[in-house]
C-alpha cells in the first residue's frame, strides 16, 4: 500500500468532497462528490497532459463544469430540504453575481444547469447587465435578472427595456436619488419596473469580506431612507412596483450566527414594507456563502468558514420564517446571489516549475542571534528600572527628555522583537533548506487576490504525492517586481513542501485551488503577461474517462500591447524596416519576431 503525502497540505480538508489523491499520488477530482465512483473520478495530471499533448502553453486554468452542477445542485438541495422540514411555505430562486467570474463559458454554464431551478443573474454595471441579458435569453422565464451597482439614465432604461423581452428583471435601489431615475425613465419609455430596495443593515461582517457592512457601509438604505422611499414611490402611483428587498453584508461570512442575526433582521425591514402596502414577494439574502480555503472549518478568519450548505440554507429559512411569523406576514420567496460558494471549486490554475534554487541561509547564525539577543535584554533589572524612568520623567518637568527616551526604549524593544522573530525561523527550520521555485506564471495575472489582500489558495503538487517532498519552497513568478512571489501558504507556513524539480522527468506542475472566483476578472497586465489558456475536462461518466476541450486562448503578445494601444501590425513593419536597413531580416529572424507577436508571453517551449 503506496503511501499519501497529501496531509502536508491539509487536502482532506479543504478539498472535501472534490480532491483527493488516488494510488498513483496524483490528486484525483471526484466531480461529484462523495458519491463519485472510480469511473467518474478524473486524475488530474492525465488531464493536464491530455490538454498540453498538442503543445498548449502553461499556465492553464481547467475547469470541471461536472462539478460546477454539483455545486449548484448542493446548494438547491440544501434550501429545498431546510424549507420541508420547516414547513416554510415558499421556495428559493437564486442569481449568480457575474462580477465573480464573467467569463461566458461558465455563465451560460450556470444558465443551462439551473434552467428547471429558474436561476438568474445579478449584474452591478452596464456591460454585466448586456451580458446578463444574452445569456438568461436561453434560461428560464422565470429566473430573475437583479440589477445592482450605481445606475444612471443609460441602465435604467436598457434594464426597463429588457422587461419587454420577457427577462424578469428587477432594479434595485440603492440610493434615494435613484427613485427620480426609475420615476423619470418609466414614464418616458411607458414601461412599468419590478423594484427593489438594498437595505443597509446594522449587522456587520467582521473581517476584510465585511468592511462594507453595517451603518457606515457603502450600499445600501437605512431603514428609514427605505420607508422614505416606499412613500416616494406611493406618491409616484409606483409602490405597487416594489416587490424585492435585498442586502449584502460582504462575502465570506464566518458563522451562521452573523447569517441569521442579518436575515433576521432585513426580513424585520421587509414585512414593514407589506404593511405599508407594498406587495413584496422576494428576500434576496445577498451573498456571502463562504467557503473553507484553509480547510479548517473553524471561522475564525477571513480564509475560513465554519458551516456548509446545509447549515447555511437551514439559518436563512429558519430566520425569514421565525419573523414573518411573528408578524403575521406571508413567507418570500428567497434568493441569494451566492457567487464565491458555487465557482470556486471548480477552477484550478496549474503552472509547471521552470527551476528550483537553495536560497542563501542568514548571515548570522542561530549562536550570534542568541548572542545579540541577550545583549540587546541585557539585565531585566536594568531594562525594568529605565521603564519607570521614563514613566516618572513624564510626570515631571522635562518632558522632551522623556519622550526621547521613551522613543530609544521603543526602538529597543522593536529590535528585540524583530531578532526573536528572526530566531525563531531559523530555530523552527534548522536542519532544512530553503529553495525559490521559479514558476511559469505571474501573480498578479492570476491570483491578484494573493498579491492584493493576501488571500490565501490552497497550493499543492498535483501529482509525486506517493514520494516525500524533501524540500521547502517559495514560489516566485516571472514578474521583475519583489512582490511577485507566493511566501504565505494555509495554516500560516511560509514554505511549501515541494520535491527536487530535477528528479520529476516529464515536468513538475502546481496546482492552485479554490481559485475560480474573481481571479480572472481581477488579474491585471503587469509586465503584459496577462492571463492563462483555458481547457474544460469533462468526465465521461459510468463508461469512464473524459473528455477535454479547448475553450480559451490565453492572451498573446500582440493582445496585450494592444490593449496599451500599440498596434502589432505597425511595430512589427518597424521592427522589419530597421531590419532591412542592418541587412539581418533573414527568414529565420522575420519567423521569430513573428512567432513572439503571436505566443502568448508566458514561457513556452525552444526556439
Amino acid at each position: 500500500m503506496s503511501t499519501n503525502f497529501g496531509y502536508l497540505y491539509n487536502i482532506a480538508g479543504w478539498g472535501e468532497p472534490y480532491f483527493v489523491v488516488n494510488s498513483s499520488g496524483n490528486i484525483s477530482v471526484m466531480i461529484n462528490g462523495v458519491e463519485t465512483t472510480s469511473e467518474e473520478a478524473i486524475d488530474l495530471l492525465a488531464a493536464v497532459k491530455k490538454a498540453t499533448e498538442g503543445g498548449l502553453q502553461f499556465p492553464i486554468i481547467l475547469r470541471f463544469p461536472d462539478v460546477l452542477k454539483h455545486r449548484l445542485d448542493s446548494l438547491h438541495t440544501a434550501f429545498a430540504n431546510a424549507i420541508k422540514y420547516t414547513a416554510y411555505t415558499s421556495y428559493y430562486q437564486g442569481v449568480f453575481p457575474v462580477k465573480v467570474n464573467q467569463n461566458r463559458d461558465v455563465v451560460d454554464k450556470l444558465i443551462s444547469l439551473g434552467k428547471d431551478y429558474n436561476f438568474g443573474l445579478e449584474a452591478g454595471s452596464k456591460p454585466e447587465l448586456l451580458l446578463a441579458m444574452n445569456s438568461l435569453i436561453n434560461g428560464s422565464p422565470k429566473a430573475y435578472l437583479v440589477c445592482n451597482g450605481y445606475k444612471d439614465m443609460d441602465y435604467v432604461s436598457l434594464a426597463l427595456v429588457s422587461r419587454n423581452f420577457d427577462l424578469n428583471t428587477i432594479i434595485v435601489l440603492e440610493l434615494e436619488d435613484e427613485v427620480d431615475t426609475v420615476v423619470a425613465a418609466s414614464k418616458k419609455l411607458n414601461i412599468r419596473p419590478v423594484l427593489g430596495i438594498r437595505a443597509r443593515l446594522l449587522t456587520t461582517n467582521p473581517g476584510h469580506f465585511g468592511s462594507t457592512s453595517g451603518k457606515h457601509g457603502k450600499f445600501g438604505l437605512l431603514e428609514d431612507q427605505i420607508y422614505a422611499v416606499a412613500e416616494t414611490l406611493k406618491e409616484n402611483n409606483m409602490l405597487d412596483c416594489l416587490k424585492l428587498l435585498h442586502f449584502h453584508i460582504g462575502s465570506q461570512i464566518p458563522t451562521t450566527s452573523i447569517i441569521g442575526s442579518a436575515v433576521r433582521e432585513a426580513t424585520g425591514y421587509y414585512c414593514n414594507l407589506v404593511q405599508m402596502g407594498a406587495p413584496m414577494g422576494t428576500l434576496d439574502v445577498g451573498g456571502g456563502l463562504g467557503i473553507d480555503y484553509d480547510g479548517t472549518r473553524s471561522g475564525e478568519s477571513d480564509m475560513s468558514v465554519a458551516y456548509g450548505f446545509e447549515e447555511y440554507a437551514s439559518t436563512v429559512v429558519q430566520a425569514a420564517r421565525l419573523v414573518c411569523n411573528q408578524k403575521a406576514v406571508a413567507h418570500p420567496v428567497l434568493c441569494s446571489e451566492s457567487g464565491r460558494a458555487l465557482v470556486s471549486h471548480q477552477s484550478i490554475l496549474i503552472y509547471d516549475a521552470l527551476v528550483a534554487v537553495e536560497e542563501p541561509s542568514d548571515s548570522l547564525t542561530s549562536d550570534e542571534l542568541i548572542s545579540r539577543l541577550d545583549d540587546l535584554v541585557g539585565n531585566p533589572t536594568t531594562l525594568h528600572a529605565n521603564l519607570k524612568s521614563a514613566v516618572r520623567s513624564r510626570d515631571g518637568s522635562n518632558n522632551d527628555a522623556s519622550l526621547v527616551h521613551a522613543d530609544q526604549l521603543k526602538k529597543h524593544g522593536v529590535e528585540i522583537f524583530k531578532l526573536s522573530r528572526r530566531l525563531a525561523k531559523q530555530l523552527e527550520a534548522a536542519g532544512e533548506k530553503t529553495f525559490a521555485y521559479h514558476m511559469n506564471l505571474s501573480v498578479f495575472s492570476l491570483t491578484p487576490d494573493f498579491w492584493g489582500i493576501k488571500q490565501l489558495f490552497p497550493i499543492m503538487p498535483i501529482h509525486r504525492l506517493q514520494e516525500k517532498p524533501t524540500q521547502k519552497g517559495t514560489l516566485l513568478d516571472l514578474t521583475c517586481d519583489s512582490d511577485g512571489k507566493v511566501d504565505l501558504f494555509i495554516g500560516g507556513a511560509q514554505t511549501l513542501p515541494l520535491h527536487d524539480v530535477k528528479q520529476s522527468g516529464g515536468g513538475y506542475y502546481i496546482g492552485t485551488f479554490l481559485a475560480g472566483a474573481y481571479q480572472e476578472a481581477l488579474g491585471n497586465k503587469h509586465n503584459l503577461f496577462g492571463g492563462p489558456n483555458l481547457v474544460q475536462v469533462e468526465s465521461a461518466g459510468s463508461a469512464g474517462g473524459f473528455t477535454v476541450a479547448f475553450v480559451g486562448a490565453g492572451p498573446t503578445a500582440a493582445n496585450q500591447l494592444q490593449s496599451m494601444h500599440y498596434d502589432p501590425a505597425e511595430m512589427a513593419k518597424v521592427i522589419a524596416d530597421r531590419a532591412k536597413e542592418t541587412g539581418h531580416w533573414t527568414e529565420t529572424e522575420q519567423t521569430l519576431v513573428t512567432k513572439v507577436f503571436g505566443t502568448m508571453p508566458y514561457l513556452f517551449g525552444e526556439l
